[in-house]
C-alpha cells in the first residue's frame, strides 16, 4: 500500500506556517496582503517543483493539475482547501487540506501509477473572509454563486478593493473562475471541534455541513438618566439585546437538536455607565445541519423581535450571509470510510459546523469531506494543534479515495 512522504508533507505544513509572522511570532496571511503573497508564492514554487501546471483565476484561485494526453479529455479530480488565515492564526485551518493535496498527487506520480482522470489541487482565494467579505468568496465565485465583478470590488476591513489588492500581489490571474470543471471534489480538514479527539476516533466521514444564517440587529430604545427614570417607564436597548440573547440560548439548548444559536458581536450606545442605552447593534449566527428546523429557528427569533417592536423597541434587522445546509456525496463518504478500514484506523460519519469551500464546491458537482482531530477543539488560535501522526493518516486516506476516485492504473515507462 502506497504512502505519502511524512516527511515532506510536515515540513512544508511548518515552512508555509512560518510566512506572515509579526514581530510578536503572531501568524495573520488575510487575502490580499503582502503576507498572503508570500505564501502563494511558496505554494506555487512547490507546485512547479513537482511538475504541475499552474493556473490562477482573475479571483485568484491557484490550481496545480496534473495531465497527460491520455486523460485530458476527462474531468478531473480537485483536492482543495485555502491558504488564507484568521488573524493570529494556527498553521493547520485549509493549508493542511492544499498541502496534503499536492502531496498525494506527488507520491502517485512517483509510484507508477497513471489516472484515467486530470487530478488537480486548488488553494481557494479568501476562505477565512476576515479582510473581505463574503467568506469562501473564491470557491463561492468558481461555483457561480457570486459574481466576479462584484466580488472584486470587495472592500476590505482597510478600505482596499480585492480586486486592486490581488492585481498589487500579482495573483490576479487570466482564467476565467470556472474554468476547471471538476468530476468531483475531496478537501481534507482538521475538524475545528472537538469530537473526534474526545471519542478517540482519528478520521471522521464528512456527510453533511451545517446551515448557516448571519443577521445584524439594531435595536433602538430612548436613552435616559440611569438613576432618576424608573424601571417601568423605560425603553432600555440594552435590556432588550439581552432578552433576544438569553432567548436565542434557551431556545437552541432546549431544542434537543445539533442547532447552534451564537450572537457575537454587541454593542451599545451611547455606551456610557449612567446612561440608559439608546441603541443596542448585535450579530446573530444561527446554524443547523436541517433547513426545516434552521428556518424554524430564524422564524422564533422573528417572532421574538415582533414581541420587542409590540412593547415600543425599534427593530432593524440585516441580512448578512445565507447558506442552505449541505449534504455530501454518499458513495465518497462511504469511500471514506472504506479507505479508513483498510488501513486499520476507526472512522465516523459526521456534520462539519464550520463553513468551507467544500459547501460551494458541492452546488456544482459530487464532494466530501475528510476530518481529522483538533486538540482541544481550537481551532482559529495559535493553540489549534493536530498531532504529526493524524496528518499523516489522514493524508493516506485522502490518498487511498483519490486512487479510487482517479481510477488508478499502473503505467508504462513514461
Amino acid at each position: 500500500m502506497i504512502a505519502v512522504d511524512a516527511q515532506r508533507l510536515l515540513g512544508r505544513i511548518r515552512e508555509l506556517g512560518a510566512v506572515g509572522r509579526d514581530g510578536e511570532g503572531r501568524l495573520t496571511r488575510l487575502a490580499g496582503s503582502d503576507a498572503d503573497k508570500q505564501g502563494r508564492d511558496l505554494l506555487v514554487g512547490w507546485l512547479r517543483q513537482a511538475g504541475l501546471d499552474v493556473a490562477i483565476d482573475s479571483i485568484g484561485n491557484i490550481f496545480g493539475i496534473w495531465q497527460s494526453a491520455d486523460n485530458a479529455d476527462n474531468s478531473p479530480v480537485l483536492i482543495g482547501s485555502h491558504i488564507d488565515t484568521v488573524i493570529d492564526a494556527g498553521i493547520y485551518d485549509g493549508c493542511y487540506g492544499v498541502l496534503a493535496g499536492l502531496e498525494v498527487i506527488e507520491t502517485l506520480k512517483a509510484s507508477g501509477l497513471s489516472p484515467s482522470r486530470p487530478l488537480a489541487v486548488a488553494a481557494f482565494t479568501n476562505e477565512e473572509g476576515v479582510r473581505f467579505s463574503p467568506d469562501m468568496m473564491g470557491s463561492l465565485v468558481h461555483a457561480r454563486g457570486l459574481n466576479l465583478e462584484t466580488a472584486l470590488a470587495a472592500v476590505g476591513t482597510d478600505g482596499s478593493t480585492l480586486g486592486a489588492e490581488l492585481a498589487r500581489i500579482g495573483y490576479a490571474g487570466e482564467r476565467e473562475p470556472g474554468f476547471l470543471k471538476p468530476h468531483i471534489y475531496v478537501e481534507l480538514h482538521i475538524e475545528q471541534g472537538p469530537v473526534l479527539e474526545r471519542e478517540g476516533v482519528p478520521i471522521g466521514a464528512v456527510e453533511n455541513l451545517q446551515g448557516i444564517s448571519w443577521q445584524r440587529i439594531t435595536l433602538d430604545g430612548v436613552a435616559n438618566h440611569a438613576g432618576t427614570t424608573p424601571m417601568s417607564m423605560r425603553s432600555d436597548a440594552g435590556y432588550a439585546a439581552a432578552r433576544v440573547v438569553t432567548s436565542l440560548h434557551d431556545q437552541a439548548a432546549a431544542s434537543n437538536s445539533p442547532t447552534v444559536a451564537t450572537v457575537g458581536t454587541l454593542r451599545l450606545e451611547p455606551n456610557a455607565i449612567n446612561v440608559i442605552p439608546s441603541r443596542a447593534i448585535f450579530t446573530v449566527d444561527l446554524r443547523d445541519p436541517n433547513e426545516q428546523r434552521l428556518r424554524a429557528q430564524e422564524a422564533a427569533l422573528s417572532a421574538f423581535l415582533d414581541e420587542l417592536a409590540a412593547e415600543g423597541i425599534a427593530v432593524t434587522v440585516e441580512r448578512l450571509a445565507r447558506f442552505e445546509p449541505v449534504i455530501f456525496d454518499g458513495q465518497v463518504v462511504e469511500l471514506i470510510e472504506t479507505a479508513a478500514r483498510k488501513r486499520g484506523l476507526a472512522s465516523r460519519r459526521m456534520t462539519s459546523g464550520a463553513g468551507h469551500d467544500a459547501q460551494m464546491m458541492a452546488r456544482i458537482t459530487p464532494a466530501a469531506m475528510i476530518f481529522v482531530p483538533s486538540a482541544g477543539g481550537i481551532s482559529h488560535n495559535p493553540r489549534e494543534h493536530t498531532e504529526d501522526a493524524e496528518l499523516v493518516a489522514g493524508a493516506n486516506i485522502l490518498l487511498d479515495v483519490i486512487v479510487e476516485l482517479a481510477g488508478m492504473e499502473a503505467r508504462g515507462n513514461d
